[in-house]
């Protein structure tokens, strides 16, 4: 079958488009006949080496993907040949066929078209996990999200307004402000041009924020910090402005604030019951128009190095899909 292969932690730019073996599904796994796949800022950190697991090489790329089910594992109960599924794992998205676990795939419900389920575990669980189980957000609460107009932060966006959430949306660039304010956020800050201090304050009158979303890290994430209401939660997300933060921690011992850590796939790992029962909740939520992820465009498997680079590049509003099957 065809596949997309990364022999070396190189980047993008030394994948190669091959032919492997169709894989076994193991008893409780499931092999999926694969028609779309997303591409995540975590798919182009994978194949550069740059992220906190690495695969052994070659392995095939693609963290998330949707498709019918061929063939199950003999302790597989939950799904049969022909269901349409969607399901998220490590590695083997991109390609014609590829495994999941039992308990990291989830039911399509009719009407969801396999592009935009392709774009819902990673962003949306992420999303999720973070403002539901982790921050414990009440609605009317204020949440700041930077990297709004990416993946996880527009899902995060959009979650939070469905949870009755104050969504303030952090972006690097004014052309990005349409699509946040259309997602739900009532003010959006341009934290390259604008002082984000002065700005949160003035967007709450000075009480700051009760949940702090960052995907980008750096400097912005400690100005976070100075920035939290008493009693609120910081969640680092991800790190996609490259540097990793660190903050005095005298910050949140005087302001009684929580730095909490989200990290959704080890989560859904370790807990697989509950990590099923929130991806059925997103993608019955999907097909009930409560929720709706941005598809910034459609590429066939042969542009995945394109896809990457400008995920990499940060031109991506949403999430780009592959085409597969």
């Amino acid at each position: 079958m065809k596949a997309v292969l990364c022999h070396s932690f190189t980047g993008p730019g030394d994948l190669s488009l091959g032919e492997i073996d169709v894989p076994k599904p193991a008893s409780d796994e499931i092999l999926i006949d694969v028609h779309a796949a997303s591409v995540s800022f975590m798919d182009q950190l994978m194949v550069s080496g740059l992220y906190q697991m690495r695969p052994q090489t070659p392995f095939v790329p693609g963290t998330e993907a949707s498709g019918t089910v061929v063939a199950v594992g003999g302790d597989v109960t939950r799904f049969a040949p022909g269901d349409r599924v969607a399901c998220s794992s490590w590695t083997g998205g991109y390609a014609e066929r590829m495994i999941a676990k039992e308990s990291k795939t989830v039911r399509l419900p009719d009407g969801v078209t396999f592009e935009a389920a392709a774009t819902i575990l990673h962003n949306y669980g992420t999303a999720y996990y973070a403002l539901v189980e982790r921050a414990r957000a009440v609605r009317g609460e204020t949440l700041f999200v930077t990297g709004a107009a990416g993946g996880v932060g527009l899902a995060a966006v959009d979650l939070g307004r469905h949870l009755g959430l104050r969504v303030v949306a952090g972006v690097g660039s004014d052309d990005k402000a349409a699509l946040v304010r259309d997602y739900g956020a009532s003010a959006v800050i341009n934290y390259r041009s604008e002082d984000l201090r002065d700005r949160i304050k003035s967007i709450t009158s000075g009480n700051g924020l009760d949940v702090g979303f960052d995907n980008v890290g750096g400097a912005i994430f400690e100005q976070m910090a100075r920035l939290m209401k008493w009693g609120g939660r910081l969640m680092p997300i991800g790190f996609t402005g490259g540097e990793i933060p660190s903050i005095p921690m005298n910050l949140p011992l005087l302001k009684n604030f929580s730095i909490v850590g989200v990290f959704a796939g080890a989560w859904a790992e370790k807990f697989p019951h509950e990590g099923a029962r929130m991806n059925d909740t997103l993608m019955q939520w999907l097909a009930d128009g409560q929720i709706r992820p941005h598809i910034d465009r459609i590429l066939p498997l042969e542009e995945v190095t394109e896809a990457m680079r400008a995920v990499a590049n940060r031109t991506v509003q949403g999430r780009i899909v592959l085409r597969i099957g």
